[in-house]
């Protein structure tokens, strides 16, 4: 079976069903404008994912699993970037350093993890290649996907929900001049935090979220959330850009003054209650 099309007229959710339900054996090659994701399955259930060149080594899973310090994985990647994934597993467990469960573990949240990016594209080109499988020094796994197109469906009404909010990601953010009564249940996270830093006239929530590495749904989601709080406002974008080095995002840190002020008015907020 030939399989290729475009996610505007078949999604990442009926493109797994099918896998599911067909138990289909072989790699998804997703791409859009800026990246390529590969997802390999084995009889309808995840075996192997990757993200276009990016470092899929178990080395460097283990470390953002944080499973390894940075130390550790330094060391690894000197000392045994010779070895496959495989005999690095093998020698990790015997050396009683990790458990088989733990390294599986690893490497099968970090698939699911690129497989869920899939559902928040809108826009893309898809091929099914049935005679292409993982690489044979990769570890693989045996996922099942009903749970996630289970999950990867409500991701998709919370997106759609977000696009009625935000209908479009050119729009800028700016801090409003009078925060709103929600502000005492403004608890920033960390990425919330980092957009923050970003809101700008000048600044279109699309160059934010390219900034700070968010997804669509990611950034709607933040957005909303400062919204709804009466910390910023959508306006339109102001007609002076500035100018980046090649390579970088357009994107300027929001004022000293408007930071200030906004922490300003949290602190105050929080030592009036």
């Amino acid at each position: 079976m030939a399989l290729k099309g475009n996610l505007r007229d078949f999604s990442i959710t009926q493109l797994l069903n099918l896998i599911n339900l067909a138990q289909k054996t072989g790699t998804l090659v997703v791409e859009n404008s800026s990246e390529a994701i590969l997802v390999s399955f084995r009889d309808g259930k995840l075996a192997y994912a990757q993200v276009g060149q990016e470092d899929n080594s178990l080395a460097s899973i283990l470390y953002r699993a944080k499973k390894i310090s940075a130390p550790q994985h330094k060391v690894i990647k000197e000392r045994a970037g010779h070895m496959s994934d495989k005999e690095l597993g093998l020698l990790l467990i015997n050396a009683s350093y990790l458990s088989q469960q733990d390294i599986l573990l690893s490497v099968q949240i970090h698939f699911i993890g690129i497989l869920n990016r899939l559902f928040t594209w809108l826009e893309g080109s898809f091929r099914f290649e049935s005679d292409v499988l993982p690489p044979t020094d990769k570890i693989t796994v045996r996922v099942g996907l009903e749970n996630i197109i289970i999950e990867g469906s409500r991701k998709i009404r919370e997106l759609e929900q977000l696009q009625d909010e935000i209908p479009s990601l050119d729009m800028a953010l700016k801090f409003t001049d009078r925060p709103g009564t929600n502000i005492r249940n403004v608890n920033l996270s960390v990425e919330e935090w980092r957009v923050v830093s970003f809101i700008n006239p000048k600044n279109s929530v699309r160059q934010i979220a390219r900034a700070t590495s968010l997804n669509d749904l990611e950034i709607r989601r933040i957005a909303y959330t400062l919204i709804q709080a009466g910390l910023v406002e959508l306006v339109r974008p102001e007609g002076t850009r500035y100018i980046q080095p090649p390579g970088k995002p357009s994107v300027q840190k929001g004022s000293t003054e408007e930071q200030k002020s906004l922490i300003n008015r949290i602190i105050s907020r929080i030592r009036s209650l």
